[in-house]
């Protein structure tokens, strides 16, 4: 009888260790399986702020405003300041503070746009920026065509003018829209206004003949934001809208916009390629 008890005695313990060891292995496999990314929650990847510009690339953030000059003028550079460290205004977020030092520029709130004195064709860039709760910038590769800078966090579904998107162009069309070929993101990797952003882009040149004919468009090769690809392989028929030039050509100057809300911007190079 002794051994009749202790044998279902055991029986029991082994069911209902069993049961446990089963409810927390659902319980673990539940927990490893991971969430669909959505439009404001992209999937995680390796952060590129602070990326080192590769050997031989133009840096074009530093102690100075020497590499820079607005459309015309090579000294004028309107607004535009180096300063040491940047964040959203304690009395407003809608406004960037900053405080003395080299390192990074900022627009003083509102000003001209910003054109490197040095033109590029195919090339490799990397862009850190932030901006203010509501503002608006944009990087212009070859002073020609957008990859729109937006304060979008938060946004479920973006548009092509949301950050990250590749503007629209602008004027006469077969579409008979004013603004087409505007691209959006993929998904939203947007940050908050107040954080530092990156950049990862691959720009190729549009092709021209010996006669000065376009033969291949301008392609946004690929567009990577906060470590996110939000654009593969996009070409681009033309300059988007507000561009500097509404010509192409094989070259042209990196362009910063500075007229449409508080905006900063750091390490900033550009590696020259052949694509």
């Amino acid at each position: 009888m002794a051994d009749y008890r202790t044998f279902l005695s055991i029986g029991l313990t082994i069911v209902v260790l069993g049961a446990i060891f089963a409810s927390s292995d659902a319980a673990l496999k539940k927990k490893k399986t991971p969430a669909k990314p959505t439009a404001t929650t992209a999937p995680a990847v390796k952060c590129t702020l602070g990326k080192p510009a590769p050997k031989g690339a133009v840096k074009l953030v530093g102690d100075t405003m020497d590499t820079w000059k607005v459309q015309g003028r090579n000294a004028d550079t309107g607004k535009w300041q180096v300063v040491g460290d940047v964040c959203l205004d304690p009395k407003s977020d809608r406004k960037l503070a900053t405080k003395a030092g080299k390192g990074i520029i900022d627009n003083g709130g509102r000003t001209k746009n910003l054109l490197s004195k040095e033109e590029f064709g195919d090339i490799e860039a990397h862009v850190e920026f932030m901006v203010s709760k509501g503002s608006n910038s944009g990087v212009y590769f070859q002073g020609r065509y957008e990859i729109q800078i937006l304060d979008s966090w938060g946004v479920k579904k973006p548009k092509h003018g949301d950050c990250g998107g590749i503007y629209q162009r602008w004027g006469k069309n077969p579409s008979g829209k004013p603004g087409y070929e505007g691209v959006p993101p993929r998904v939203n990797a947007s940050k908050k206004p107040g954080e530092w952003q990156t950049f990862d882009i691959v720009f190729r040149a549009a092709r021209f003949d010996k006669n000065g004919k376009k033969t291949e468009n301008a392609k946004f090769v690929k567009v990577v934001h906060n470590g996110i690809v939000v654009h593969e392989n996009r070409p681009v028929t033309g300059p988007t809208r507000a561009s500097t030039f509404n010509d192409e050509k094989p070259l042209g100057p990196l362009m910063l916009q500075g007229d449409h809300g508080p905006v900063a911007y750091r390490n900033i190079w550009i590696a020259k390629r052949k694509l």
